[in-house]
């Protein structure tokens, strides 16, 4: 295709040539291995927020045969320290205006600044390289990457990657669902810390020939004014976002995208229908996990069945599992099973035996598939809402409370309760100027109870101003719950 084709595009209207990446990405290499003495199997710990300059930075410490561990601005320095713990690297790449909390988690490492102007800048160390590197061999199973899982309660689970799963997203889920091609432009939201996003905004584009819009930090209206001004092709982002950006009345700047995809939280159908409605684009629904990677099962085009997951992706083989490990009939709910050609390694660490049962990986989803081979999430299996003997789908609470008109965004969860085993509990972030008090409370439940089955309706309602989100805008079910527990204390 050439080097000179534009291989990554930035909000401000600059972009790097394909040439320009390579060059930088062996420049990088030069300095991990030249300056820094890094030989294969080290660690590279990133941090930076979604640039051109960390793209370059996570294929450098590829090429040089070391391991990379992409890690999230926006965490504090407490989190980066159990990070840096977990998976004890040997240098630190880090954006400069992020340096703060990193040089507090990481004394005794030498850190390297990125994009600023100093003379021990990277952008400085990496000018005065030649550019020229020959790949260090590594082999298709050593590992590549280190990647720290979400949402999580404790210490998070750092899972292993090889250099062939990188690929074998690329061959699986973008060649099949996406079918991307050399004139596409990818945009979206999640961090490249999170795999979800590496593989949207990195390694798909580059697989493809194709281009990639970074964008630093947009909420969903910026994202969706970006993509439009860079004439994305592709987009990635949460349900929460589609949302936002029709709520805003911006659905028209959707419109010229070839594909939308949906994922890091369930799609709720209404949702989709919404987005169908006002833009004319078929969501692409999907579910990944960072144990995997990235998506296993989805559909695109004629294959989408609204409100449906989708299909296991071809190269996949997925079931559902029930109490006793054994493989469910179609139309039985139980535990989504997945493998292929990418699985769950975690480095060092005993819950391995939790999510790798009998060969299958267990993603902690609670699904149904059908007689056709569609599958149907329920609930994250500890989203899943006993009450009163009734099985309750948090996500399908919130799916009602957010047509209301009122309701900007919503998380639910079950609140222990001594009468009915638990009760369905909604935080609420109502719209600007409307009133948070009783009468609201009861029209919501109102509301909920015509919407679906009425004893699925809140019997508790908080209004709050924010839910708590992690930075790729998952909602973080686990704090809302954890507000009980600190709540009796």
């Amino acid at each position: 295709h050439g080097g000179d084709r534009t291989a990554l595009l930035a909000p401000d209207g600059s972009s790097w040539s394909y040439d320009m990446l390579l060059q930088r990405a062996n420049q990088v290499a030069q300095v991990l291995t030249e300056d820094f003495g890094i030989v294969p199997g080290n660690r590279v710990m990133l941090r930076a927020p979604n640039n051109a300059w960390l793209a370059a930075c996570w294929l450098g410490v590829l090429k040089a045969g070391a391991v990379v561990v992409t890690t999230m601005p926006a965490l504090r320095a407490g989190e980066i320290r159990t990070l840096v713990e977990l998976t004890r690297p040997a240098v630190v790449l880090c954006d400069h205006r992020f340096l703060d909390d990193m040089t507090a988690a990481a004394q005794d490492l030498p850190i390297v600044p990125v994009g600023g102007t100093g003379e021990t800048d990277l952008v400085a160390l990496t000018a005065a390289k030649s550019g020229k590197f020959a790949n260090v061999q590594t082999a298709a199973d050593d590992v590549a990457l280190l990647g720290a899982t979400s949402g999580t309660t404790g210490t998070p689970k750092v899972t292993m990657h090889f250099h062939r799963d990188i690929l074998a997203n690329a061959d699986t889920f973008a060649r099949h669902i996406l079918q991307p091609t050399p004139d596409d432009v990818f945009a979206g939201s999640p961090p490249l810390a999170f795999t979800f996003g590496l593989g949207g905004l990195v390694v798909f584009p580059l697989r493809f020939g194709a281009s990639s819009l970074l964008t630093e930090r947009t909420t969903p209206v910026e994202l969706a004014e970006f993509s439009r001004a860079a004439g994305a092709t592709i987009l990635f982002t949460a349900p929460t976002a589609y949302r936002a950006i029709l709520k805003e009345g911006l659905g028209h700047l959707l419109a010229p995208l070839r594909i939308a995809v949906s994922a890091g939280e369930h799609l709720p159908e209404a949702t989709w229908r919404q987005v169908k409605e006002e833009t004319g684009l078929e969501l692409v629904n999907g579910i990944g996990s960072t144990e995997m990677l990235h998506v296993f099962i989805s559909a695109a085009g004629s294959e989408i069945r609204p409100g449906a997951t989708g299909k296991v992706v071809p190269g996949f083989r997925a079931t559902i599992l029930g109490d006793d490990d054994q493989e469910l009939e179609p139309g039985n709910i139980g535990r989504l099973a997945v493998v292929g050609p990418t699985g769950c390694r975690y480095l060092n660490d005993p819950r391995q035996t939790n999510y790798v049962v009998n060969g299958w990986n267990v993603t902690g989803d609670t699904f149904l598939m059908d007689e056709d081979g569609y599958f149907h999430y329920q609930a994250r299996s500890d989203d899943m809402i006993v009450s009163s003997g009734y099985n309750i789908g948090a996500p399908e609470v919130e799916a009602a409370l957010n047509q209301h008109p009122d309701v900007l965004e919503t998380g639910v969860v079950g609140r222990p309760d001594p009468e009915r085993g638990s009760i369905v509990c909604a935080f609420v972030v109502l719209r600007e100027d409307v009133e948070a008090d009783e009468a609201k409370i009861r029209e919501l439940q109102d509301f909920v109870k015509q919407t679906i089955a009425p004893y699925k309706y809140p019997r508790a309602i908080n209004f709050v101003t924010e839910l708590p989100r992690n930075p790729s805008g998952k909602l973080q079910h686990f704090k809302l719950r954890e507000s009980f527990t600190t709540a009796k204390a």
